[in-house]
């Protein structure tokens, strides 16, 4: 990744360039209120796709025009934010709340308005294409306008489901929801930006404000909707040991023997698979497909059920997109290293680090089995993605990941991984999601001279979003190619791309390719005190916790806090997660 918000090659060439991006967030907010009214006039004119969407939209439009007043609800409700003026002047703005108003009434028009305040945004930015652009910045433009599309949708279902709710409480699945849709809005935008940013080597542009104004937005809806009181199981979820069942690795019990069977075969009988329900792509004509997009392309739009495409063993050498309307799709391979999707883009080569992705899967309810994503771009290639996910509720289950810098790309959402070997250099498992990592082999690989290999960069940028990287009864060494000269290079667990970072190693093994300080500053003392990196009964020769960094954010957990990160209580993922073993709490 690394760094996505600004232009980085090797490690140590970043900071003039992200120290000027770091100080252009701390921008004066000025009142909105004209500019949103104007957003207000301009947009409810336009039509939005779908029948939730048209719910949605008829929720704020409804809310229109109340009069314009300043309620002790919405002063109350407002301070628990980060930017207290702007939720004011936006609600207000908006059309005014009763001094009775609950805090769902609040939430409604504050994600209201944030629709109202990204349809601008997306106006904009789709103006700025008949200017003079280079390629790369085209680039960054087209993935500014996919981002603001999916920012959309999330919002339109977080007014969904607060607009349905008890005007005092959420349930806790609506809470974990709707925090999860904000948090993936809020990563959209930063996403955007440093697109860019990167695509004009970090310098701003006229642009940046709406984007930084939309975050600020969105940020506020985050903390309002966090300070809304949550009944049911959300802060008190059980673990399989409190289950009678125990902690070992297995199906979660509603798993019938029918779907283990089809979708998860034991090795000697994966020629089962082939039944019906499958397409099947083979690069010699003998499937239903020869590419993977082929089989993607014919399967139903916003499919509730799921369809399995199972890739033959060889080498695709195709770049492949599962876009937000194809959903519950899984790919099943012949196994790591047999069936193998390969691509080359990077950052040098002029694309932006969001569409650097050999695949990128963006549709809910992704699977993946027994496949390699690799991106051969090279150390000196630097950003290039083997793979991006922006999938919620997606899972990947014996599967490899190849590079060198920025090899996964966790973007955003709930996500799981299990038993997956990935290799990089430079921060390789990066970005915002919601992650656990659980039973994997995480290999560093021999970076180019003068470069440090950091296994994260995990990018949280706000205190309320529900996102960061968990890994969990792993495996964190050198690769054989790293493991002669490891010496020579140093080798940190993480590193803060963003203000509020949160990593977490729990019961893993931590070989000596680790630094004795465990963990990387960004720039300076950047972070440091915002963040929240932690490590709970580690073993191995780099699990020492006696010489690891002293930052404030820096924790040795004790067990309530290795909970917090568990499947369980992070992802929510024994309530959705039925294709893939997992283990729920601490082993």
């Amino acid at each position: 990744m690394g760094g996505v918000n600004i232009s980085h090659g090797e490690l140590n060439d970043r900071e003039e360039l992200h120290a000027r991006s770091k100080g252009s967030k701390r921008i004066l907010v000025t009142p909105l209120a004209s500019a949103l009214m104007v957003g207000a006039v301009i947009f409810l004119a336009v039509g939005v796709e779908g029948h939730d969407n048209e719910r949605a939209k008829d929720v704020r439009t409804n809310r229109l025009g109340r009069g314009k007043s300043t309620s002790n609800a919405v002063n109350d409700g407002c301070s628990s934010t980060l930017h207290p003026e702007l939720c004011v002047s936006s609600l207000c703005s908006f059309g005014g709340l009763s001094s009775e108003a609950g805090p769902m009434e609040i939430v409604n028009d504050a994600v209201s308005v944030d629709i109202l305040a990204v349809e601008k945004a997306k106006a904009s930015c789709q103006a700025l294409a008949s200017r003079e652009f280079t390629p790369r910045q085209l680039g960054a433009l087209q993935d500014c306008i996919q981002l603001f599309d999916l920012t959309l949708s999330d919002l339109e279902k977080s007014l969904l489901n607060v607009s349905n709710s008890n005007s005092n409480f959420l349930a806790w699945r609506q809470a974990f929801d709707v925090e999860t849709w904000l948090s993936a809005a809020l990563t959209n935008q930063a996403t955007c930006l440093e697109g860019f940013q990167e695509a004009s080597g970090g310098r701003q542009i006229s642009f940046s404000s709406n984007l930084r104004n939309v975050s600020r937005l969105l940020s506020n809806s985050l903390a309002l909707v966090k300070n809304i009181s949550v009944v049911g199981r959300h802060h008190n979820r059980r673990l399989l040991s409190e289950e009678g069942r125990s902690n070992r690795e297995e199906f979660p019990s509603w798993l019938s023997s029918a779907d283990r069977r089809r979708l998860l075969q034991d090795d000697t009988s994966d020629n089962a698979i082939l039944a019906d329900s499958v397409l099947t792509v083979a690069q010699d004509g003998t499937g239903n497909y020869t590419t993977i997009n082929e089989a993607i392309g014919t399967v139903p739009n916003n499919s509730l059920d799921r369809y399995v495409i199972y890739v033959t063993e060889g080498v695709y050498e195709e770049y492949v997109e599962i876009p937000s309307y194809k959903t519950n799709i899984m790919l099943l391979g012949d196994g790591i290293n047999a069936t193998v999707i390969t691509g080359n883009r990077s950052v040098v080569d002029g694309w932006t680090t969001f569409h650097s992705a050999t695949v990128a899967v963006v549709g809910a309810g992704f699977l993946a089995r027994d496949i390699t994503f690799e991106n051969t771009a090279g150390p000196d290639k630097h950003q290039a993605v083997a793979l991006r996910v922006g999938s919620d509720l997606s899972a990947f289950y014996r599967c490899s990941f190849l590079g060198y810098q920025d090899t996964l790309y966790v973007h955003s959402f709930r996500q799981f991984y299990r038993e997956c070997d990935i290799y990089g250099t430079v921060d390789f498992i990066f970005g915002n999601a919601a992650v656990v990592f659980q039973s994997c082999n995480l290999l560093a690989r021999k970076p180019m001279a003068n470069q440090q290999n950091t296994f994260t960069a995990q990018g949280r940028s706000d205190p309320n979003q529900n996102t960061g990287i968990s890994i969990q009864n792993c495996n964190v060494s050198a690769a054989p190619d790293l493991v002669a000269v490891k010496s020579s290079f140093e080798t940190y667990l993480g590193r803060p791309w963003r203000e509020y970072s949160r990593t977490v190693y729990i019961n893993s093994f931590i070989d000596d390719v680790v630094h004795p300080r465990g963990w990387l500053e960004w720039l300076g003392n950047q972070s440091l005190s915002t963040l929240y990196y932690g490590e709970y009964m580690n073993w191995g020769a780099g699990a020492g916790t006696a010489a690891r960094v002293q930052w404030p954010g820096y924790h040795i957990m004790n067990i309530s806090d290795a909970l917090n990160f568990t499947v369980a209580n992070f992802i929510s993922a024994d309530t959705w997660l039925n294709t893939v073993p997992f283990t729920s709490g601490l082993a």
